[in-house]
């Protein structure tokens, strides 16, 4: 990994894009959608702040846990000053994640534990199904087939 000196304090594309591990591609992603940040020089070139290695490394660990990129940008929205996140900031977000995640588990488990019965039957019937219907939602309005063109003939 190369190694940035201590006196240089704004990083091309390919030198951020080297010590974080995100492509370039990546990069001018985040940056489109406001999760990070450049400077253009005068000949239009991309500079980015170096504490912009820690966003990158705070997005992508945020992005390997399961968290949309909306809800990181609202999180990095909410600091200060769009100031990086420090270490406290992480377990701050990180333990109002945790919810969200644990509903998450509990989905994938539920799912993981019908999906063969789902593909066994074939029917994906509304009615009864525990991965289109979980916990009969709609069962006390309207059964399968009506529900399916009550939904289609909405204008």
């Amino acid at each position: 990994m190369p190694q940035i000196p201590e006196k240089v304090h704004e990083l091309t594309v390919g030198q951020l894009s080297a010590r974080s591990g995100a492509a370039v591609s990546a990069l001018h992603f985040y940056e489109s959608k406001g999760l990070i940040s450049s400077r253009r020089t005068s000949g239009n070139q991309r500079r980015y702040h170096r504490d912009t290695l820690r966003r990158v490394a705070f997005i992508r660990a945020s992005q390997r846990v399961g968290i949309p990129l909306a809800t990181i940008r609202e999180a990095l929205d909410s600091l200060p000053e769009e100031r990086t996140p420090n270490r406290e900031d992480w377990a701050h977000l990180s333990e109002h994640w945790r919810a969200e995640l644990d509903e998450r588990i509990k989905q994938l488990g539920r799912l993981r534990d019908h999906l063969t019965d789902c593909i066994g039957c074939g029917c994906l019937s509304l009615e009864t199904c525990v991965l289109s219907n979980p916990d009969d939602v709609f069962g006390e309005r309207l059964t399968g087939s009506r529900l399916m063109v009550e939904r289609r003939a909405r204008p």
